[in-house]
């Protein structure tokens, strides 16, 4: 087996091609890793931030409009719909009533909904943001975003699935 500092092209046999040696004072180019074909990261980027700032803009848009549409005194309040589905599943919070309707709201103190649902977009929109500016998120953050807009549509009843269409 080959020595770990070897390149595998010496280790396959074929003769790496020698690198000419820097001349005295001569700085030698800082080592930059190489692009290599195949590697799709600037696809990865790119894909990251425009889902981040569709993301961006939906939570900004339930930020500004969750009072008015699904709030405590809105069209159709949330609090209304969650308690109605609560009613339906025999007052239990159960498996069957979280598959119905899929929120973190159930897990949250009911009493002041408009702020619940300003911390929800709020807190999307940071992590949009996040993701946005920087261009780099792991599975975590895309499964957050993921969960607190499944959250915010799951209650919007007909304002939200307008979003989705």
């Amino acid at each position: 087996m080959a020595a770990p500092g070897e390149t595998l092209r010496k280790r396959r046999g074929v003769e790496a091609a020698p690198r000419p040696s820097p001349a005295e004072g001569d700085q030698a180019p800082p080592a930059r890793p190489p692009l290599r074909p195949g590697t799709f990261w600037l696809s990865r980027i790119v894909l990251l931030r425009c889902i981040a700032l569709l993301y961006f803009v939906a939570f900004l848009v339930a930020y500004h409009q969750n009072k008015q549409l699904i709030g405590e005194k809105g069209l159709l309040p949330c609090k209304l719909y969650l308690q109605n589905v609560k009613r339906y599943f025999k007052g239990k919070i159960n498996l069957d009533s979280l598959t119905y309707a899929p929120t973190i709201i159930w897990f949250l103190d009911w009493s002041d909904m408009d702020s619940n649902l300003d911390c929800l977009a709020g807190l999307g929109l940071g992590v949009s943001a996040y993701v946005l500016v920087t261009g780099c998120a792991n599975m975590i953050l895309m499964a957050i975003l993921w969960i607190l807009y499944l959250s915010l549509v799951n209650v919007g009843q007909i304002w939200h699935h307008m979003w989705t269409m």
